[in-house]
């Protein structure tokens, strides 16, 4: 598995400018749809718009935790190993989430680790953490799969967005 698997959406671009417009972009997609847009998944096994906003509500909480628990050793200390968690079994609970609370989580969590990010140093940016399943890489591999893996996803809630049902 690779360090990054979200590293191809980035396509050479810096990852803050992305991290912070994705919750107004997630707002402008999102605004105006139907309640059938917004809930229907576009195949079996597939998530709807409003359970992909669930998933980045989410993936926001365990990259908040990921970002400090690899800044939390002294420098004296071992890295943290980060903790892999399986996204189709926390999609199971997807039904009962509804999209402004998924929204208004997303955009609170992205706005938190805005913020810690903004304190974040050069040095910092290189520390090291592993991940069980992918390896031992840096601070801003998780920065840039975090952007990446916005962009992934806003692109299929474009797709279905613009889909007319």
């Amino acid at each position: 598995m690779e360090l990054n698997p979200y590293a191809s959406y980035l396509n050479g671009q810096e990852p803050i400018p992305i991290l912070t417009s994705t919750p107004k972009r997630l707002q402008t997609l999102t605004a105006g749809l139907s309640g059938a847009q917004i809930n229907s998944p576009p195949a079996p096994r597939k998530w709807s718009i409003c359970n992909i906003v669930a998933h980045l509500a989410d993936c926001e909480i365990v990259f908040a935790f990921r970002l400090r628990q690899t800044l939390a050793p002294t420098l004296s200390q071992p890295h943290a190993i980060i903790q892999p968690f399986d996204q189709d079994a926390w999609a199971k609970r997807y039904a009962a989430y509804h999209l402004e609370p998924a929204l208004a989580l997303f955009q609170s969590a992205r706005n938190w680790n805005l913020l810690f990010l903004n304190s974040v140093s050069h040095d910092d940016r290189r520390r090291r953490t592993t991940h069980p399943e992918r390896g031992t890489m840096t601070f801003w591999t998780i920065v840039e799969t975090m952007a990446g893996h916005d962009i992934n996803h806003l692109q299929q809630i474009e797709r279905l967005a613009a889909v007319k049902i």
